[in-house]
């Protein structure tokens, strides 16, 4: 099968996907899209939402419907990184074994994430660069495919611990889930309060969303879209060549070459699901919102004029 017939294919799986997962989760249409699109760019989703908004129930849908290995980490306070990781234990031989934890398994939740210290935290760190763990001097490669789809709350902040910087760009998306319209509201509430279950079925496989995965890297682009991807990651950096005024006025720092890398193989994703073979301009501007929104840091004047970080990007697109 040439690559094009496979790319028709791809957008068909990816329509029939969210089909499969608008019988569980109304609306959200966006969130929905970007999250598929960091699966099937290899890369890791933060979602930022006021609780209730099926931010859960959206991670589960979508193990269910790729027949992926699934595990939810609630992260606490207490969360110690062996909780995630594993620990050696000794067996009845008095020999250690490594006790493997949560972590290996293809799709992990990490529900709010911001719960747990940065010790812990950072107990993700090498699983999502690396998709390998280290316990006790020893190296432990995970499944693959391997996702963390991580959630946080935007409202109370007390008792919380901010992810750091580090951690924050280890995510190709930073998703915001909105409050849904009327008439969605209306119709989750009619599904929610009646005794009938939806039954998902199974679109894809592990292996499947491998090979999709390879698909996507291997599309071709441009150099003019090469170049407005690098450029716009470079005007984002206060006080350089490329910098605006504004930018220099309202950012602390700017976004990092990961930030360059996501822009383009989101755009090729983005493209494959709109039938197009190599991506444009247009498909760089379509995600670049949540790739850039949390690698940027305002300046206190940003904060004092009450400047978003969304008007930012805006400006710099």
């Amino acid at each position: 099968m040439s690559e094009v017939q496979e790319l028709d294919k791809f957008k068909k799986s990816f329509e029939d996907f969210r089909k499969e997962i608008a019988k569980v989760i109304v609306g959200q249409d966006e969130v929905v899209k970007n999250v598929l699109i960091s699966i099937f760019s290899q890369g890791h989703c933060l979602l930022v939402g006021v609780p209730g908004l099926a931010k859960t129930l959206l991670v589960q849908t979508i193990a269910q419907s790729l027949g992926l290995d699934f595990k939810r980490i609630q992260f606490t306070p207490d969360l110690m990184p062996s909780d995630i990781i594993g620990s050696e234990v000794l067996d009845e031989n008095r020999h250690f074994i490594f006790n493997k934890g949560p972590l290996f398994s293809n799709i992990i939740l990490a529900d709010e994430i911001n719960r747990t210290p940065p010790k812990t935290q950072a107990a993700l760190l090498e699983a999502m660069q690396e998709r390998s763990v280290t316990a006790a001097g020893h190296r432990y490669d995970l499944s693959k495919p391997f996702f963390v789809l991580a959630t946080q709350n935007p409202i109370e902040q007390e008792g919380t611990y901010p992810l750091p910087e580090a951690q924050l760009d280890r995510f190709m998306f930073n998703v915001v889930l909105d409050y849904p319209t009327y008439e969605e509201e209306l119709e989750v509430i009619k599904r929610t309060t009646s005794d009938q279950q939806p039954v998902l079925d199974k679109i894809l496989n592990a292996q499947q969303i491998i090979e999709y995965q390879q698909l996507i890297r291997k599309i071709p682009v441009t150099d003019n879209v090469m170049e407005y991807a690098v450029k716009l990651v470079s005007k984002s950096r206060p006080n350089t060549p490329l910098s605006s005024q504004s930018v220099n006025q309202f950012l602390a720092w700017g976004a990092g070459p990961r930030a360059s890398q996501y822009l383009v193989i989101g755009a090729k994703c983005h493209a494959a699901i709109n039938g197009k073979y190599s991506p444009d301009i247009e498909d760089v501007k379509a995600v670049a919102l949540p790739i850039l929104r949390h690698r940027l840091v305002k300046t206190y004047q940003a904060d004092a004029e009450g400047i978003s970080i969304e008007q930012i990007i805006q400006q710099l697109l």
